[in-house]
């Protein structure tokens, strides 16, 4: 396995990214229906929203990827016209960070489902944080903030694990992955 990136590996990347980007625009219509939930709707639609970085971590096996994967997928969600616009990619950037620190944990040298499960737990709490402070969730009671994240890590772990873990299996069955030696 090489140390950096190749272009191979940026294209993949931003196939990746775009459409996962599709798919969030998609996912949105979800969300939409789901909003009477309250928060909720946010929290189970989390992991769906989180995809694109593991997926990419997972495959490409460098430093960086997972991030870039999720950064560059809410750039094309925002392209796409996403309904929430320039915030987009505020939201790409910490959901890119939490899955980032899930493969940094084990120095970007252990790739299994455990790996994607730490991820996923990370990014549960990362992007809690984030909804904490930004989306007023500091202001719910601490039964209503459990719910909800337990309810975030469900659909992390349903999603960024085990979405994330067969979408692999079955790019590599199909020896689209040859290159990344799965």
């Amino acid at each position: 396995m090489t140390s950096k990136l190749h272009i191979r590996d940026i294209i993949f990347i931003a196939l990746i990214a775009v459409m996962f980007g599709g798919i969030y625009i998609l996912s949105n219509q979800l969300y939409n229906a789901l909003v009477f939930l309250g928060p909720l709707a946010n929290d189970i639609c989390m992991g769906l929203w989180c995809m694109a970085g593991p997926l990419a971590g997972f495959v490409v096996k460098l430093p960086g990827t997972s991030f870039l994967g999720e950064l560059l997928s809410a750039a094309a969600e925002g392209l796409f016209g996403g309904q929430w616009g320039i915030s987009t990619l505020i939201s790409g950037i910490v959901q890119g960070i939490g899955s980032e620190l899930g493969f940094a944990a084990f120095i970007y040298r252990k790739y299994n489902i455990f790996t994607l499960i730490v991820s996923a737990t990370i990014n549960t709490f990362i992007t809690f944080g984030w909804d904490f402070m930004k989306n007023g969730y500091n202001k719910l009671p601490l039964n209503t903030n459990l719910l909800c994240l337990g309810v975030r890590w469900i659909s992390m772990i349903v999603f960024c694990t085990i979405i994330v873990n067969s979408i692999v299996k079955l790019l590599d069955k199909a020896h689209v992955l040859t290159k990344y030696n799965h």
